[in-house]
Parts: C-alpha cells; structure tokens; sequence
C-alpha cells in the first residue's frame, strides 16, 4: 500500500488491497447542477454471486468509512465493520456476495472534492459539483449495474448510509427485495443540522483552510480536529462516558492552565488527532452537507407517501435509545413508513449505551439481531422458492 503523509487524504493513499474500481466515462448528471464524465466508483466485494444473481447484499456507508468493511484474502486487515460480515456471521458471506461501496464524494477511493480534476491537474476542491445523498445512491447502483445484479437481495444503511438507501429505494423501487436501516433517518432534524453546521464551520473558518486552497504543508488542522472532537460528542452518549470516564485525571497530553484535565478530554484529543489525515476537509463539508439537505417526503405529503412505489418484501429498522443525533423516533417515523404501504416490517430500538455509534461497537446486540434477520429472510425466500 502507499503511504501518505499525515495531512494528505489521497484517494490512494488509504486505499485497501482488496478494493477494485468501476471507472465509468459515462456523463454523470448531478441532481442540483453539473455533468462529469469519466468518474470512479471503489467498492470491495465477499462471498460469491449465485447463478441467479439474487444473493447480492449492498451496504452503503456512513459519512466515514471506506469500501473495505472487512477482511479478505486480498488484504487480511480489518475492515470498519469486521465482526457483522464474514463466513457464519451476521452478514453471512457463506449465502451472501456482499458489495461495499465507498460513497460519491468521499476520499477514499471514489470521485469528489479531493480527487484529480484532468483538465487542471489539480484536486477538484470546492469547483467539484454540489453533492446530494440521491447522487451518492444514483453512484452506488453504477457499481451493481456493472456487477450485472439486476436484484439485490438487500440494501443495507447505516447512518448516512441509510438516508442512501433510502433515496436508493425510490430511484429503484425494485431494485432490493429487503431493507435493513440502522440508525438513520428520512430527513436531518434541526438539532442534527446545527451541530453538522458548527463542524463545517470550524473547518472553513481554520485560517489554513484559504478558500478551500489548502495542501499538505497548509491542512487546516485545527478545524478538522475541533470538528471531529464535536463529531465525536455527538456519536456517543452521556451514559457511556459517565461509566467509561467518570471524572477520570488524564495525564497523556499537558494539562496547562486552562489544558487537558480529565481522561474523556484526552479521548477525544486523541480521536481528533488519528481523523486530522484521515479524512479531506472539502470531502467532509460536501457529505456533511448532503446529509443536512436530503429530505426523502420532498413533493409527497409524508413518508409513506414518498415510499409507496417502493416494492420491498420485508424491511427491518433498527435504532438505539440513547442515540440524539438520529434518535428512536425517526426509526419509527421510517418504520411506520414502509407498514403502511403493507410491507413486512419490524423495527428495534436497542437498549445499547454507545450512542448513534452502537452500530459499530455494539456487537453483542447488533450482530446477533442483523444476524437472526438475515436468517428469517433465507428461510422466507426457501419457503416462497
């Protein structure tokens, strides 16, 4: 693999060994202004596609992560969701061909702000067209056209990833047999739009941030660091952090006068700092605020009406009771959605501590019930075979 340096987000640089790339010329329409060509899709794949093509599962991801969710021959390293896919795991590879792909947008593999624009030889930065989660999922389906899968057999989304699935159902409304959404949501609320509004703007006010003209010698650090820092806040819950911590003295980093005191201080210095290279700061505004815009009731008078054309033989909604930043009722507000258009749904809001992050953490719960869902879906579809 190639290394970068620290400030440096290259769409190679973080790349995994395993990753293969759709370079697709076909213009690229995107939904609020601008056409490009000759854009790229990383995804990684596990497990084989059947004869029929119907065993596929594609996972779309939160603002974050990249293609590779979990290990693989090609490259053994973990993946960001390693225990939920594999052979007999939740997501079982052994019944299942599952398909990651990175986001539209992103910096880890995919087209976006930080990629190369061919005409200037430059990154793209702010002159890259305005991203909406309805082009992060129109992108996602290059990837399984290419893959010849006229079905899925299941969309999955966490996070953003399940704003994308939405918004993948109803440009596809056949296009998956099933559902599962983790702690997402129809639309962002107010509470969630101000704090994603506070973190771009400790990014775009970082004096290294210069128009968005920054490099590897000028990274606005700062703001990334205080960004992620909020970001992270919000992705766990009080209760976690009142056992984990407490009132903890740290002593890893220079307390100061007004400096690091206590252990949760030191936890999220040290977070900040591994996301500083991490992630590029233009790539971050743009999902951030694609996340924010999207609205899937847009031109329908509610959610059961924007999803009514979407032909689903089951979906299951899953969220998390200490989770503020896409807390329960908009779990409910989607699950209530797809009942009243007669779909086979179930919804879960699990008691876990870890906040809107439990997806990631909290196997003992999240594997287990993803696991028991894509069991009933195996022996649905051999009963209905």
């Amino acid at each position: 693999m190639v290394t970068v340096s620290l400030h440096l987000c290259s769409p190679v640089g973080f790349m995994s060994d395993a990753t293969q790339y759709l370079h697709d010329d076909r213009p690229f329409e995107f939904r609020k202004g601008g056409v490009l060509s000759g854009l790229t899709w990383a995804y990684e794949t596990w497990g084989d596609l059947n004869a029929e093509r119907s065993n596929a599962i594609l996972i779309l991801t939160g603002l974050s992560p990249s293609a590779h969710a979990a290990s693989s021959e090609a490259d053994p390293s973990p993946g960001w969701w390693e225990p939920m896919i594999g052979p007999g795991d939740a997501i079982d590879t052994d019944h299942h061909f599952v398909i990651c792909v990175n986001s539209l947008g992103s910096c880890k593999g995919s087209s976006g702000p930080a990629s190369v624009n061919p005409e200037t030889g430059k990154p793209w930065r702010l002159t890259f067209p305005e991203i909406c989660i309805e082009d992060i999922a129109a992108a996602a389906q290059r990837v399984v056209g290419h893959l010849g899968i006229e079905q899925l057999c299941a969309v999955i989304g966490p996070s953003m990833g399940g704003m994308t699935a939405l918004a993948w159902l109803q440009q596809f409304p056949h296009g998956a047999r099933h559902l599962l959404s983790m702690s997402s949501a129809d639309r962002a609320e107010p509470f969630s739009i101000a704090l994603r509004s506070l973190q771009r703007e400790m990014i775009y006010t970082d004096p290294n941030w210069n128009g968005g003209n920054y490099n590897q010698d000028s990274w606005p650090e700062n703001g990334m660091r205080l960004a992620r820092k909020l970001g992270m806040i919000t992705y766990r819950s009080a209760s976690e952090w009142r056992g984990r911590f407490g009132r903890q003295i740290q002593h890893r980093f220079p307390h100061g006068k007004f400096g690091m005191t206590f252990e949760i201080e030191s936890y999220l210095e040290a977070a900040a700092r591994k996301f500083i290279g991490a992630f590029d700061p233009c790539c971050y505004l743009y999902l951030s605020r694609a996340m924010d815009t999207f609205d899937a009731t847009q031109g329908h008078p509610n959610l059961a009406s924007a999803v009514a054309h979407v032909k689903l033989d089951s979906a299951y909604i899953m969220g998390v009771e200490t989770d503020f930043l896409f807390p329960p009722h908009q779990q409910e507000a989607i699950a209530d959605a797809f009942a009243a258009n007669g779909v086979r749904t179930a919804l879960d809001i699990l008691p876990s501590l870890q906040g809107h992050d439990s997806f990631l953490v909290d196997y003992d719960h999240f594997s287990r019930q993803v696991g028991a869902y894509f069991q009933r879906i195996r022996t649905m579809e051999a009963i209905s075979a």
